[in-house]
């Protein structure tokens, strides 16, 4: 595993806090490692009888990896992880260059599309939940308190981000707020589901039964996450960029107007000449 401290930002931060999350650390999952995790690590290290530093190296990650008793297996599971060969079907179904389909899931994918315990990523969107439930004829402000308002919004916001295994956990209470059905078809449809998390209400749109049928897909591998993601792009008339190599229009609109601040279309445009060198 990478070696981790302070200030490290990359995927392998959030297999830590999921982690530690499961060993009884209520911290914010992220890519992020702040100072919460930091003195998370550290008190772990101190628990355990190891060197108190906070870098989270070969005996941390042992130790961790034993105490929550998760098989390296269960993090890389050829069964459940997106494979070269799906890339090229990918490839060779919508006519792209490969290098292209390599640059494109290395960008846009985020970083792998199942936590720990082997549940497809997803994020909790609560603004969505609002809008699906009015949808289906559900007055959003009568369920409106202090006790959900973590799930239940009716404008967009990021303070009530969790991450990882905590969004299950928004999900389900979001789930739980009524005994009526509706209430789990319009959670499930206001979460982004796996590697490229495609929101739950484009279900239908992309040629599933419902948003059940997609959500059963996406508990699948990332294989299927990639076939939901192909789907996202042919219906969004997104393909055309990529074969054309407009990394620009492609960002937009995959990302939305804002995809300059993060410059996607510059590390598309990077990763692209990464791979068609091989």
């Amino acid at each position: 595993m990478k070696l981790l401290k302070y200030y490290t930002k990359s995927p392998e931060v959030l297999t830590l806090c999921e982690l530690l999350y499961k060993i009884g650390y209520n911290i914010k999952i992220s890519d992020s490692f702040t100072l919460e995790v930091d003195a998370a690590v550290k008190d772990f290290q101190k628990k355990n009888f190891l060197v108190v530093d906070g870098i989270v190296g070969v005996k941390t990650w042992t130790m961790l990896l034993e105490k929550t008793a998760a098989p390296v297996s269960s993090i890389s599971s050829t069964d459940k992880f997106l494979k070269e060969s799906d890339l090229i079907g990918f490839a060779n179904q919508y006519g792209l260059e490969l290098a292209a389909v390599k640059a494109v899931n290395e960008i846009e994918s985020s970083g792998k599309g199942f936590l720990i315990n082997n549940k497809p990523k997803i994020l909790f969107e609560g603004h969505v939940f609002w809008s699906e439930l009015k949808k289906r004829g559900i007055d959003p402000s009568s369920y409106y308190n202090a006790n959900n308002k973590d799930v239940l919004y009716p404008k967009w916001t990021k303070i009530y981000y969790q991450g990882g295994v905590k969004e299950y956990d928004r999900l389900n209470e979001a789930i739980s707020l009524g005994n009526d059905p509706k209430f789990k078809d319009a959670a499930l449809c206001s979460a982004s589901w796996g590697s490229f998390q495609i929101m739950g209400f484009h279900a239908k749109n992309l040629g599933y039964f419902d948003v059940n049928e997609f959500v059963s897909k996406m508990e699948i591998n990332e294989g299927e996450h990639l076939k939901a993601f192909g789907k996202f792009l042919e219906k969004n008339g997104l393909l055309i960029h990529l074969r054309n190599k407009n990394w620009a229009n492609f960002a937009k609109g995959y990302n939305g107007g804002g995809y300059k601040l993060n410059k996607y279309d510059e590390k598309l445009a990077k990763a692209y000449a990464k791979y068609s060198k091989n």
